[in-house]
């Protein structure tokens, strides 16, 4: 968490950017509807696959997340982990990988084998897509944290929740688990200062040879 640091996002200039807005949100829901259509076979073998490895436990997970100015929604994922897994997060949280307000585990006892391929390969976010199509996410913005998270953030890194969460973003095309806390919030900052449709569609381009090639996710 960083104390020391300066607000350098104006937020006020992000709301007034009317036009990447109107334009980023037409992408988005287009996108995101086309999306749910064709990769629908993709969503069904997903579920088969979480099925047959789990028949009593659900297919999709919901967690309260905040989005812009800190607003809750609920996030759709497919499942990855065991049933009641938040429930176990307590007694793991000594044994967090990443510094900062954000807890990762490379090897965590909860994640299924099923979910640790469809994490590998990004599957798992699938999902998202209908919070896309809702207008709770953007398809290109920061990862979307959670409450007990955000309880830890200084003002500096609350300047990534001036915008909306994505299903992907530049922490997730650079590394993504292998960039610590502070490090995540350098690059959403920078996102969001230098933001346009050309470098969203950049990040979704790569966003896509990640799912092929995995870069650092689990």
């Amino acid at each position: 968490m960083v104390e020391n640091k300066k607000v350098i996002v104006d937020e006020k200039y992000q709301n007034q950017r009317y036009v990447y807005r109107f334009i980023k949100r037409f992408v988005d829901i287009i996108t995101s509807g086309l999306g749910l259509i064709i990769l629908s076979p993709v969503f069904f073998i997903v579920s088969l696959a979480i099925k047959a490895e789990d028949p009593r436990g659900p297919i999709f997970y919901s967690q309260t997340r905040l989005g812009k100015g800190q607003r809750p929604f609920k996030m759709f994922k497919f499942r990855s982990m065991i049933v009641d897994a938040d429930k176990k997060l307590e007694k793991l949280l000594k044994d967090n990988e990443v510094d900062g307000a954000m807890f990762k585990m490379k090897e965590d006892p909860r994640i299924t084998r099923v979910g640790k391929f469809i994490r590998k390969h990004s599957l798992d976010e699938l999902p998202q897509l209908l919070n896309v199509l809702i207008g709770d996410m953007a398809l290109v913005g920061p990862r979307p944290p959670l409450e007990r998270e955000v309880a830890d953030y200084s003002d500096y890194d609350k300047q990534r929740l001036i915008v909306k969460p994505g299903c992907t973003g530049l922490w997730q095309v650079s590394g993504r688990n292998d960039v610590d806390f502070e490090g995540m919030v350098e690059l959403d900052l920078n996102y969001i200062e230098n933001s346009n449709i050309f470098y969203d569609i950049g990040i979704l381009f790569r966003t896509v040879t990640i799912i092929f090639r995995p870069n650092g996710a689990y």
